[in-house]
């Protein structure tokens, strides 16, 4: 394991490889689940105030889902708020379809159209990558799951860790200096 200031990364995290192959997979994390996705409690309130401008991004059972159960949900198994789901597609009820059948985020099309600042939930921006807060540190874990599988081929064949694919994400939630730093230590690491 890694540690940087108040946060642990496991080895797999910088050891594993991983590049999404939308062609193979569709987009199937946003549908298959038991739950929506993980939330930070900031981010509630971005819900809230971005809905109106994500509605139209959305699908029918989406829009439906959202005004009958709420913009994200509590799950009391876990006790964390996570989007809700479609009843009948059991998907993230802020996702929607491109033209090829693959699932792509309603918030983050009205990102990319310019209309909110706001990209998509942060544990959207960092899958495969999940975080576990305990009360002195987050734990950085890489989650496996059988429906990335192409990506893992596609990340191997491409020879990219996780960490450098989900970069982005580390950055928005951790800062610069924390990317550079595991980074570093991977670089390190490899001329050993």
């Amino acid at each position: 394991m890694i540690v940087i200031d108040d946060v642990i990364v496991s080895d797999d995290v910088v050891e594993q490889q991983f590049v999404c192959d939308l062609n193979a997979c569709k987009g199937e994390c946003c549908i298959a689940g038991d739950f929506g996705a993980p939330l930070e409690k900031s981010e509630l309130e971005i819900l809230d105030k971005i809905y109106d401008k994500v509605k139209p991004y959305l699908t029918e059972e989406g829009i439906a889902t959202i005004e009958a159960e709420g913009k994200y949900t509590l799950v009391k198994e876990n006790k964390e708020y996570c989007t809700p789901l479609m009843k009948n597609s059991a998907g993230c009820a802020w996702l929607n379809y491109d033209k090829n059948g693959v699932v792509i985020c309603g918030i983050e099309r009205a990102y990319n159209d310019g209309l909110i600042d706001w990209k998509k939930p942060v544990s959207c921006h960092l899958y495969p990558i999940r975080i576990t807060k305990h009360k002195t540190y987050d734990a950085v874990n890489y989650e496996r799951w059988n429906i990335c599988k192409a990506a893992c081929n596609n990340g191997k064949a491409l020879q990219v860790p996780v960490y450098k694919f989900v970069k982005d994400g580390l950055v928005r939630k951790y800062g610069e200096d924390f990317w550079l730093a595991l980074d570093a230590y991977v670089q390190q690491k490899d001329m050993k």
